[in-house]
C-alpha cells in the first residue's frame, strides 16, 4: 500500500475543539484500516492513495470549488484511475485517488451518533475509499450496497459493531 498522509497544521488561533478533533487523528489506526480495506477489496499493494486532513475553512473551500456547495463537509473523494475492486487472482492496481477528511465535522457527527471522533474518521475513510472504487449512495439500492460493504469492512477491522453512518 502506497499511502500518503498530509495533515494541515493548526495555527495559534485554532479553538480547543479543533485541536481536540485533530488530536483524534490516529495515523497508525487509519493506516491499518486502509491496509485492511485494500486487502478486502483486492487492491494490489502498490495501489496509491492520498489522505489529506484539513480544517473547516479549507474543507469549505474545497467543497465550494469541486461541488459548488457552500459550507464544510465531512469527507470528499477524488478518484483517479477509476479502479474497481479486484479479485484475489487479479488485484486492481494504480492510483486510487485522494480523500480529504475534516476532523471538526467528524467530531460533531461522531458525538451526535454516539461514537468517538476516531470511529467517525474510520467510517469516513472507508466511505471515501469506496467512493474512489466507484460505489455511490444516490439511490436506495446503491446506498444499501455501499453502506453494507462499509459496515462489513469496519466491523471486520474494529472487531465490534461499526459506528452508525451519517446520512446527508
Amino acid at each position: 500500500m502506497n499511502l500518503e498522509f498530509e495533515i494541515e497544521e493548526l495555527d495559534s488561533s485554532a479553538s480547543d475543539f479543533d485541536r481536540e478533533s485533530f488530536a483524534a487523528v490516529d495515523i497508525a489506526t487509519i493506516e491499518g484500516l486502509v491496509a485492511h480495506v485494500f486487502s478486502s477489496m483486492n487492491l494490489a499493494p502498490d495501489t496509491e492513495l492520498s489522505i489529506a486532513v484539513v480544517g473547516e475553512s479549507e474543507m469549505e473551500r474545497i467543497h465550494l470549488e469541486w461541488m459548488d456547495l457552500p459550507g464544510s463537509t465531512d469527507v470528499m473523494s477524488f478518484p483517479m484511475d477509476e479502479l474497481t475492486p479486484g479479485t484475489p487472482e487479479q488485484p486492481s492496481s494504480g492510483v486510487l485517488g485522494d480523500i480529504v477528511l475534516c476532523p471538526p465535522v467528524a467530531a460533531r457527527q461522531g458525538a451526535d451518533a454516539g461514537h468517538s471522533t476516531l470511529d467517525e474518521l474510520c467510517l469516513l475513510t472507508t466511505h471515501g475509499i469506496l467512493h474512489c472504487l466507484g460505489y455511490d449512495h444516490a439511490t436506495a439500492e446503491e446506498e444499501a450496497e455501499m453502506f453494507g460493504i462499509q459496515r462489513s469492512l469496519l466491523e471486520d477491522f474494529l472487531g465490534r459493531p461499526a459506528p452508525v453512518e451519517t446520512r446527508h
